[in-house]
């Protein structure tokens, strides 16, 4: 049986524990447009990971679990067999003028904990 590279890569992987990789994060913040409609949605872009198991999660200011809603978008491979995420924070406008920081957690397992923080300040007020 031929192995395409690919193929060849996500079996290695699968095979070989010592293979996990930790995914680099991007903190997006929300757009003028959208806070002038009284809304702000911030994305965290998470990737090249490995295994697909990595969960997101949001700190606001330091805390989880507030009264802000989060969604996930599902893990996609990407061509080097490695994994894609996305997590979606969604605040009202007014939530976002009082915020300090926002951050983005990824964990797996016994992996060290990877995140990314985007301080309001950060942001043009254009």
């Amino acid at each position: 049986m031929a192995l395409y590279p690919a193929q060849f890569i996500l079996q290695t992987q699968l095979i070989n524990p010592d293979c996990e990789a930790r995914p680099t994060l991007m903190v997006l913040p929300p757009s003028n447009e959208e806070l002038q409609q009284g809304k702000a949605t911030l994305v965290c872009l998470a990737n090249k990971g490995f295994p697909s198991d990595w969960s997101l999660a949001w700190k606001v200011d330091g805390i989880s679990g507030g009264s802000w809603e989060e969604s996930r978008g599902p893990a996609v491979m990407e061509q080097d067999a490695r994994y894609s995420w996305s997590s979606t924070l969604r605040l009202s406008a007014g939530q976002w003028t009082k915020v300090g920081s926002v951050t983005c957690e990824a964990t797996q397992g016994s992996q060290t904990l990877v995140s990314e923080t985007l301080r309001r300040d950060q942001c043009s007020q254009d």
